[in-house]
């Protein structure tokens, strides 16, 4: 009866621009968008500050407030050395908020719900950054989220005493935990913003997509989502790896402690948060035995996964394959790497001069990104329950106007860098760029196929080219995202064989 009441109370709660929003800690207002029917929520508190004391600690409930909170502006941003993450908003601690876009007229619409998690090495960035502008995305009919997790030592940190307190419960993956708080306040509030708790899709980049695909493999996160896109990432970000384990992040952890002067958590709780983040870097997440249980690999081989359908890629001109100084190093490092696959390595990227060399290097770790999102294709659709959707983004962005020279960043090969995508998706073209009609069109599709994933696990609709899902037998191709979106033509079955070979071996002990 109760809850019967909740929703009533809120059913009409968009019947004026300035009706609260009911949450379960309080009530809240928001502001107006570009258009009438667009609301916007920003700075909305999804757990407590995680400050003194609770520094370090799984994310706390949200302390309830009486009468109405103004949701007119971003919270502050996680503590960081900000760049690119919000460098003129506030930096702090106290940073756990989430911002909500919903163009919806009653909280019974149901619209799927989009909760981004940005990138950033897991170190910079914000759910407030403008480039993820939320609204244009809700006038396609979703209801878009963006939030703030943990970053840094402060967002990923392990130390033998913080696992003994913790009862080796989320002794480490802080900025994961997060994560999942903002998802659990998702299903108890979205649908008083017309959102269905029942479809909701998490989307990422670069770290962001690393933190997706390791919820995926979270037994804490299982049911708070139910698609996953991930986007230039995978749960080791560019490359093929392992996780690190607890015991070697604890090592890490006390060789800060002891940088810092440290001798106990309290000492470590009591440091000013500026003291800490010069201090050192956070490693992102880790195998805790809890919040990660095992490896993500060996999750997903053994099908053991937070079973959703996937859409996940990467761009043409990403460049995660570094730049040998000569042909010889360049040799030496794949027979480092890869041991007696280094030679098939070497067929497939040769490097028989020292300009060969760099872009053997530059394409094989473009490469090897684009297979680390097509495995966790390849292995989610291998449960024969979801499937799974690749793409691939070779549009050329207009350069930025301010970049030097009009230049290219070394070692780039066009424009399709990391990151270049993002605006596509949010149908979101801002900044000093010459964007064409052929730019508006690319993000008019491709930000259509995700509100239709997020609404149907599916990316296909009405006007749209026909997106084939990953099948090991019948369709290994992937959509590729040119001037005009098409499926491509099939992956090089050499150059995937590199990389399954290095995989395997990595799992095989």
């Amino acid at each position: 009866m109760r809850q019967a009441l909740f929703f009533a109370a809120v059913a009409s709660v968009f019947a004026a621009s300035n009706d609260p929003v009911k949450l379960d800690s309080g009530q809240i207002a928001g502001i107006a968008g570009a258009t009438p029917e667009m609301r916007i929520y920003k700075g909305v508190p999804f757990a407590a500050p995680p400050v003194g004391n609770l520094r370090w600690r799984v994310p706390q409930p949200v302390a309830h407030w009486d009468g109405v909170r103004a949701a007119d502006a971003f919270g502050p941003i996680c503590m960081q050395n900000a760049a690119g993450g919000g460098a003129e908003q506030k930096v702090s601690e106290d940073c756990l908020y989430l911002n909500v876009w919903t163009a919806a007229k009653s909280a019974g619409e149901k619209r799927p719900v989009m909760v981004w998690i940005y990138g950033g090495g897991y170190n910079v960035g914000s759910g407030s950054q403008p480039e993820y502008d939320g609204e244009a995305l809700a006038k396609k009919g979703a209801v878009v989220v963006t939030i703030n997790y943990r970053l840094g030592v402060f967002g990923f940190f392990s130390h033998p005493d913080l696992t003994r307190e913790s009862d080796r419960r989320g002794a480490g993956n802080f900025g994961l935990l997060d994560s999942i708080s903002a998802l659990q306040w998702v299903q108890k509030n979205i649908a008083a913003f017309g959102g269905d708790p029942k479809r909701v899709t998490i989307f990422g980049e670069s770290a962001g997509a690393g933190l997706v695909a390791n919820l995926m493999v979270s037994p804490q996160a299982k049911g708070l989502f139910h698609r996953a896109i991930g986007e230039s990432s995978s749960w080791t970000t560019a490359t093929i790896g392992r996780l690190s384990t607890l015991a070697d992040a604890e090592q890490a952890g006390v060789k800060f402690a002891d940088g810092l002067g440290s001798k106990s958590l309290a000492e470590l709780r009591a440091k000013p948060a500026a003291d800490v983040l010069k201090a050192g870097r956070g490693a992102g997440p880790i195998v805790d035995g809890w919040s990660i249980p095992e490896d993500p690999g060996t999750v997903f081989a053994q099908g053991k996964q937070n079973d959703v359908p996937v859409l996940v890629g990467s761009n043409r001109d990403e460049s995660f394959g570094g730049t040998p100084a000569t042909a010889g190093q360049f040799a030496e490092n794949a027979r480092r790497r890869y041991g007696d696959g280094g030679d098939a390595f070497l067929k497939v990227y040769p490097g028989a001069t020292d300009e060969q060399a760099k872009d053997s290097a530059f394409i094989a770790g473009r490469d090897e990104m684009a297979w680390v999102m097509r495995n966790w294709a390849r292995m989610e659709a291998k449960t024969g329950k979801s499937k799974s959707y690749i793409f691939f983004f070779t549009h050329q962005p207009p350069v930025q106007a301010n970049a030097k020279g009009g230049k290219f960043a070394p070692g780039a090969r066009g424009t399709a860098v990391h990151t270049s995508e993002i605006p596509y998706v949010f149908n979101n073209l801002r900044g000093n760029r010459a964007w064409t009609d052929v730019d508006r069109q690319v993000a008019d599709t491709m930000s259509s196929y995700w509100v239709n994933f997020a609404a149907t696990g599916d990316p296909n609709g009405k006007g749209l080219p026909k997106w084939l899902n990953y099948d090991e037998s019948k369709n290994k191709s992937a959509m590729e995202f040119g001037d005009k979106p098409a499926m491509a033509p099939p992956p090089n079955e050499a150059q995937l064989a590199v990389f399954q070979a290095y995989y395997d071996k990595l799992y095989a002990h």
